[in-house]
């Protein structure tokens, strides 16, 4: 959206990026591609998570009536959804029989399954990226009785899709996202601000409801995100992923590039 002399923060792409703020985990990698960018180009990252993950009590669980041993398959979307389905079948005692079939988001998601089971004695369906990489294999499988771990908020592609083909398959929620407790925080008074889900978003204006743009530059993660920022009212500056930009890191890099190059000519 372009901005007019009078706009709030206009001009603000003219301002040298000098701290970022991503809300996430700080990485326990030390040559993570933030670090690569905070000393490249001189730039203060810090890290701090606006959304935090809360358990559903295995109490609250029964309450929905799932049955686990009754399913065929199981669609996993994200780590949490892994560790917390798991918990809840410790909980239950209940060990997964070895025909189970997993479906799994990525490969990322695949391999942390080692966690729970050993991979190689199991049924394992594995996507690029998205759930929609996942749409032609769960196709094939049109007989199975899918069960989908998930949070309280979540994508809707996967349900819809299931719904659309006349899937057999039931959401079972058992962890929460919830809004962080960020009130050690004075402000957000950074150059850039790093969302990575919706619910980032959300959790920006519960913690700081006065929050004024301004000069700050704001970068989304995936479209949902993207959506989420415009939807607030807030200018998106930074998109990822992009054809030459795949990580967040990497579409801030090419964001400071471009304003180094304006700020050159």
């Amino acid at each position: 959206m372009a901005e007019s002399a009078d706009t709030p923060g206009a001009g603000r792409h003219a301002k040298r990026i000098q701290s970022i703020l991503v809300t996430q985990p700080k990485p326990t990698n030390e040559t993570s591609p933030y670090s690569a960018l905070a000393e490249k180009y001189g730039v203060r990252v810090d890290f701090r998570e606006f959304i935090e993950v809360q358990p559903v009590s295995y109490k609250d669980f029964r309450r929905d009536k799932i049955n686990i041993a009754e399913f065929t398959a199981v669609i996993f979307t994200s780590r949490n959804a892994v560790d917390h389905f798991f918990r809840i079948c410790q909980e239950a005692k209940l060990e997964m029989p070895a025909e189970m079939k997993y479906f799994c988001i990525s490969e990322q998601t695949a391999n942390y399954l080692q966690k729970y089971i050993v991979l190689r004695k199991r049924k394992l369906f594995v996507g690029l990226r998205t759930a929609a990489d996942l749409f032609d294999v769960i196709k094939k499988h049109k007989g199975e009785n899918f069960l989908y771990p998930c949070s309280d908020i979540r994508k809707d592609d996967l349900p819809v899709f299931m719904r659309a083909n006349n899937l057999k398959f039931t959401e079972a929620v058992i962890y929460r996202t919830v809004a962080s407790d960020l009130s050690d925080l004075s402000d957000v008074k950074y150059d850039c601000l790093a969302f990575f889900s919706p619910s980032g978003i959300s959790s920006l204006f519960v913690n700081f409801p006065d929050f004024v743009q301004d000069g700050t530059r704001i970068a989304a993660f995936g479209p949902t995100t993207a959506k989420a920022v415009r939807d607030a009212n807030l200018e998106l500056d930074i998109e990822a992923p992009m054809p030459n930009a795949p990580s967040m890191a990497g579409a801030i890099e090419a964001y400071i590039r471009r304003n180094q190059l304006a700020a050159q000519a």
